[in-house]
This record gives structure tokens, sequence and C-alpha cells, in this order.
């Protein structure tokens, strides 16, 4: 069992950077894939991005690479999405999850989801 908690959401202008992080809670935090997805109001959710359990492979996708970062601090339990050049575009509720198994872009793969936190870039 993890338990995952979403901060450092906010309200930031088009241009701006946030750095949100997901601390994980319970057994073996080192063992998951970690991702984060967002989902904005009327569309589906989305992949954002994900990192192995060692941290030395990550995934984007496309729109977001040179923009976003993930990492993780094993020692601290805790995941981050650095990003940066936000646009308004990016406004959604950000989540973390832990990967239980599968692809790490199909949200199907993860067994373990935060609350999520709000990011929203005002043009």
């Amino acid at each position: 069992q993890v338990q995952l908690v979403e901060s450092g959401g906010g309200l930031v202008q088009s241009g701006g950077s946030l750095r949100l992080s997901c601390a994980a809670s319970g057994r073996a935090f080192a063992n998951y894939g970690m991702a984060w997805f967002r989902q904005a109001p009327g569309k589906e959710r989305e992949f954002v991005a994900a990192i192995n359990p060692s941290g030395a492979d990550k995934l984007y996708i496309n729109s977001m690479k040179g923009r976003f970062t993930i990492s993780r601090d094993n020692a601290k339990n805790t995941v981050y999405l650095q990003m940066n050049s936000l646009e308004p575009e990016d406004t959604a509720v950000y989540r973390c999850a832990a990967r239980v198994g599968g692809s790490y872009y199909s949200p199907l793969s993860y067994g373990y989801w935060g609350q999520g936190t709000q990011v929203t870039v005002s043009s």
C-alpha cells in the first residue's frame, strides 16, 4: 500500500515555473515506477512524465520535453515535477501515481494515486 500526497500547485503567469512534489508513505517507494498525469476540465486524463524506480530512465510526451523535468529522491520518498515555460494550456489538476505493472503511458498501469494539485496558468 502506498499513499501519495501532492503539493506545489498554484496560480502562475504564462512563462512562469512551478515545482510539484509528491510525497509517498507506505512500503517500498523505491520499488515503484512513478508518473505524473494531468486532467483539464472536459478533457481526458493525460500522461505527463514517468520515472523508473532508480530514477535512471525518464519518459515524457513530446509537447513537454524540454519544459518539464521529472525526478525522484528515494531517500525522501518523493517524486518531483519541475515545470518551466508554463502555458495556459498546462492548466489542469496534476496527479502523481505509482505503477503496479504495464505500460508507463497508460493510467491503467498505476494502482495508487494522489488526490491531485491544481495548476492554473494565466495568460
